[in-house]
């Protein structure tokens, strides 16, 4: 198989190479799937320049966790009618050696789920991470219905996600912010009732003005070093911030007014759910995609062979929205 991997960590031009490696047979449990689309998140790009650490953890690394393919074999245990199901894949890189930024994959069966019809397949390389982020950030604590909520950085891959989910959950009043009217129109279009402009607008003020007062129910957080002291400002008493991301910055929250405004933190990391979030997030994220309720909002589309092009794109942050690689 065709296979794009690292054996040393490093700018993504020095690093990545593409080679033919032996393709993989599925162990018991496992299914193979022939990839069709990868997918690229910041996490990837982090582990391949060793911002996580500098260590290896194995030998040689095919990257991504995100994709989408095709089941052509099964292992032992595992029934036969799976063979010829779209799927997309989900942790597909986490603690393992071997992504989707291949021509073939092995894993086990349960981190293939099945792609409902009509979602394309580089749409179902957004899913793993940034869907799924999104749609637990949303769910959790009792879900959005009702609520004043803010979500960051509207224009990014989860966040555009977020957004349309708590649109069609319930939200009572959405918020978000961006950099540009671009950026706006963009978040506008995926649900938002106010998008502001953080580099033009005292967002503070127009957050306290536009909800007269009384503040954020819940805010979620993609950079909680950077924004923290903001969000505490615009909850109210009793408000909720929920926190997927963070830059590596010292994290300096006041705890007086967390105490004072009984402020609710929840910190989750999309790989770590335990298996009833994780059941719960995938099964309210397939039946919106049976829907067709969701746009994909995919910024790039390269081949495999461009993979250094999409790790830079990803890393400057040229990208707005996903980046995905057909793998052929």
């Amino acid at each position: 198989m065709h296979a794009a991997f690292y054996e040393s960590v490093g700018p993504a031009g020095e690093v990545l190479q593409l080679a033919e490696l032996p393709d993989p047979a599925p162990a018991p449990g496992e299914v193979r799937v022939r990839v069709q689309w990868s997918g690229v998140n910041p996490s990837d790009v982090k582990s391949r320049a060793g911002l996580r650490s500098k260590v290896m953890p194995f030998p040689r690394v095919i990257p991504h966790s995100d994709g989408m393919g095709v089941i052509d074999a099964v292992g032992e245990g595992v029934s036969a009618a799976r063979v010829g199901e779209r799927v997309w894949l989900w942790n597909a890189a986490w603690g393992r050696a071997n992504g989707t930024a291949a021509q073939m994959i092995c894993l086990p069966q349960r981190q293939a789920v099945p792609l409902p019809e009509g979602v394309s397949g580089e749409a179902g390389a957004c899913l793993g991470i940034p869907a799924l982020t999104a749609m637990h950030a949303v769910l959790t604590q009792g879900g959005v219905a009702g609520k004043r909520v803010l979500i960051a950085g509207g224009a990014g891959a989860v966040s555009h996600y977020a957004l349309q989910i708590a649109s069609r959950m319930g939200a009572a009043q959405l918020f978000t912010t961006v950099s540009s009217d671009a950026k706006a129109a963009l978040a506008r279009e995926a649900g938002a009732d106010v998008a502001l402009n953080y580099k033009s607008e005292p967002v503070v003020e127009r957050v306290r003005e536009l909800t007269h007062g009384k503040g954020l129910d819940r805010i979620i957080e993609l950079d909680l070093a950077v924004n923290g002291t903001l969000d505490l400002d615009m909850l109210r008493t009793g408000g909720e911030l929920v926190v997927y991301g963070s830059s590596p910055l010292p994290l300096n929250l006041p705890f007086g007014v967390l105490l004072a405004k009984n402020i609710r933190l929840a910190f989750f990391i999309v790989y770590h759910l335990d298996d009833e979030e994780r059941a719960r997030a995938t099964g309210a994220l397939q039946r919106a995609l049976a829907r067709g309720e969701l746009a994909h909002n995919i910024a790039l589309r390269l081949p495999l062979q461009s993979i250094v092009q999409a790790h830079e794109a990803v890393e400057q942050g040229r990208a707005v929205g996903n980046v995905v690689l057909q793998v052929v």
